[in-house]
């Protein structure tokens, strides 16, 4: 395990900007940097570097985080690799005292087996990639169904000819027991030794990380069998790999799907067609292992079957698969084809839009659940009812509890005749919480920021927003809201009805150049694009009690909401709450932090609606961390990682404060002022009888109009 301390050292001396600009072209705009999203298709620039939070966002598809979690969502790399990478390149060194020595050796023994298997693989996969070039059966066979060699490279596609010992010509030593292992070679009982996949055209599969693992070959004529998988090895196992994953990781992404399909052809054939987001299994029946991996990639899985007696037997060992992992925020769906057609098919017949339809309209989980239990039985007999139930029970006991498995018991017990609870009572259910996978599912994928999709996100033609405006708050002396002794009832929270708007500008990026089949040989593939856009905006305003400075777009009370860039503002919008702007400042600026005396701490302890911040002055002081990123990356995996990424976006194009510690000082007095309003108001809800409460009254009047002189600024 990395020490934590590490981390936040680490994050002090890595710039995000450096990291980021190795794979992403950016230009400045203003105090942050833009650039073209690398997780999702766009045409202007909605992806913000900000240098001096270390934080990422995109305002098209929502990705954020620091440099660590950017080299994990962009190159595949696990914790520990994007750790390693970052820490070569600074000149620090990755400290491993807290492993066992041996820990360390089995670490180092399966990196050593890992990288042996992963060069003969890629010699044997640049083999048969060569080879594609002058096959003509094989490129014959790939332009009949309809594949281009732009997409034959981007999928690595080759093939594999008819010489038994075919790979004896590129791998050094053929008889090595290291090609029986990964899979390349046979060894038979003779000891003799030929290549496994012959006269097939083979598919590479790549795990999350994009490392090469295996293979898949289909044969072109006659033959069986017709797909031919790499057999299990040690870095390669059908139940737990998805073919096409790591291809289609940045669409799964824009298109906020994930489909399932059966065969690699299928993969290959939807991506000629635009459809980018499809994946499939091995020639396995869908294992929980998949099932977990495909709800980290997206909240919404579509597994399209054929519409036979097999595809809606193995679409019910799928659905067997889905129910511990079902989540209320996530959506698994079927779609059963018309008998006769594969997704390849089926597409190649109606087009990529007919499968759009097909999709917005396929069955849900609940309903196929549902259906195929009442299909089994004659629902008009009290014992086919009961039978139903019977088979019903070990269903929804798998099923986690939550809002989804409720709703399924109640639609299950109007179609069997009884009551919610009379049904409850036959099953047993127990209300515990969705399983461990469930949530480490849920987890991987990183906070959920809520987006608006515009059009940028399809891929069509669309501008980057930023916030703009004056702040247009209600007016007092500019300071503090005169609280009257005679108030009825509670101060009510200030409203904005005069909503700001956004300033779209950009210009559309160029148009991609394909690849073909090119001059000498098949899948001289390629692409590249260009094109520049984008724009930001700010806004002016005061802090209550502050420096005259702002952060964007807030009124003179302090009592300001930021819009999420691309959102359309509110027609009425209730003002963020003093202790939401807060926790920005704290973030934005952690040395602020060493501000906060012992009086400051007791009444932010003794404060509602501050946890937060309190949680967040106790991270700041337990990990050091120097900036926004840093403190990110230490809060993940707890319950202050979404509230610190939703602050940050918040504040990602507002420029740096002049005075930090003034604005604390004034945010700090509006605190203290505000809870002493409260305290009046309860006093004189007593009727202030005794002379304590009246002289606690004046006091807390003194105190008020004290704190409601201006801040002199020496």
């Amino acid at each position: 395990m990395i020490p934590d301390s590490f981390i936040q050292d680490l994050l002090a001396r890595v710039d995000i900007v450096d990291v980021v600009g190795q794979y992403v072209p950016l230009r400045k705009g203003g105090a942050n940097l833009l650039g073209l999203c690398p997780f999702h298709n766009e045409k202007s620039p909605s992806f913000t570097v900000s240098p001096t939070k270390q934080f990422y966002h995109c305002f098209g598809c929502g990705a954020h985080g620091t440099a660590i979690r950017f080299l994990m969502e962009h190159t595949g790399a696990s914790f520990p690799d994007a750790v390693r990478s970052l820490a070569g390149n600074a000149g620090m060194k990755v400290p491993d005292e807290e492993r066992s020595s041996r820990q360390r050796a089995a670490r180092a023994q399966r990196e050593a087996v890992v990288s042996r298997h992963s060069e003969v693989l890629e010699t044997a996969n640049t083999h048969y990639r060569q080879q594609l070039r002058t096959a003509r059966p094989a490129i014959e066979y790939l332009k009949s169904r309809g594949l281009s060699g732009e997409i034959a490279a981007r999928f690595g596609l080759g093939w594999a000819g008819n010489d038994r010992q075919g790979l004896k010509a590129v791998l050094p030593n053929y008889d090595d027991p290291l090609l029986v292992e990964s899979g390349l070679v046979i060894l038979n009982e003779e000891g003799r030794r030929y290549d496994r996949f012959r006269e097939r055209v083979t598919f590479p599969i790549r795990n999350a990380r994009g490392h090469l693992i295996g293979f898949g070959g289909r044969i072109i004529g006659k033959g069986e069998p017709k797909y031919l998988n790499s057999p299990e090895t040690p870095i390669f196992s059908k139940g737990s790999e998805l073919y096409g994953m790591w291809e289609g990781r940045t669409a799964i992404r824009s298109n906020g799907m994930v489909i399932v399909v059966e065969g690699y052809m299928d993969v290959v054939a939807l991506a000629q067609l635009g459809i980018e987001c499809a994946v499939a299994t091995l020639g396995t029946a869908t294992t929980p292992v998949h099932v977990q991996k495909l709800l980290r990639a997206s909240d919404l899985v579509i597994f399209s079957f054929d519409g036979d007696k097999a595809g809606r037997k193995a679409a019910w060992r799928a659905l067997e698969a889905c129910l511990p992992l079902l989540r209320d925020d996530a959506s698994i769906r079927f779609l059963f084809l018309p008998e006769g057609h594969d997704p390849d098919s089926y597409v190649r017949e109606f087009g990529p839009d007919g499968f759009r339809t097909a999709l917005k309209e396929a069955m849900s989980l609940s309903q196929f659940m549902l259906s195929e239990l009442v299909g089994r039985h004659p629902m008009e007999e009290a014992e086919g009812r009961a039978r139903c139930i019977h088979d019903a029970r070990p269903l929804l006991q798998a099923m986690p509890a939550g809002a989804l498995r409720m709703q399924v018991q109640r639609e299950l017990a109007q179609l069997t005749r009884l009551t919610p609870e009379e049904l409850t009572q036959l099953i047993h259910l127990e209300d515990v919480p969705s399983g461990p996978l469930v949530h480490a599912a849920s987890g991987q994928r990183g906070t959920v920021m809520p987006v608006v999709r515009s059009e940028s996100n399809s891929g069509q033609a669309g501008g980057a927003h930023a916030p703009g405006g004056q702040g247009d708050g209600p007016q007092d002396d500019g300071h503090f809201p005169d609280y009257e002794p005679d108030m009825d009832g509670q101060y009510e929270p200030y409203y904005d009805d005069a909503a700001g708007g956004y300033d779209p500008s950009g210009s559309q990026g160029g148009q991609g150049q394909q690849g073909g089949y090119g001059q000498g040989g098949y899948g001289q593939g390629g692409g590249k694009y260009g094109g520049q856009g984008g724009g930001n905006g700010g806004g002016n305003g005061n802090w209550k009690g502050g420096s005259g400075k702002s952060w964007g777009k807030f009124d003179k009370n302090f009592r300001g909401q930021r819009e999420v860039p691309g959102a359309p503002p509110p027609a009425r919008r209730v003002v963020t709450p003093i202790a939401q702007r807060l926790l920005q400042l704290l973030l934005t600026h952690p040395a602020s932090v060493n501000e906060l005396d012992d009086a400051s701490e007791t009444m932010l302890a003794s404060t509602a609606g501050f946890e937060t911040v309190r949680e967040l002055v106790a991270l700041v002081r337990t990990t050091g961390a120097s900036h926004t990123g840093a403190l990110i990356q230490a809060a993940e995996g707890t319950s202050l990682a979404q509230p610190l990424v939703m602050a940050a976006t918040a504040t990602i194009y507002e420029d740096e404060l002049p005075d930090p510690a003034g604005e604390l000082f004034d945010a700090l007095r509006t605190i203290e002022f505000d809870a002493a309003a409260r305290e009046q108001q309860a006093l004189i809800a007593g009727g202030l009888t005794g002379d304590d409460a009246k002289a606690r009254y004046l006091a807390l009047k003194e105190r008020m109009a004290e704190l409601k002189k201006p801040r002199v600024i020496e």
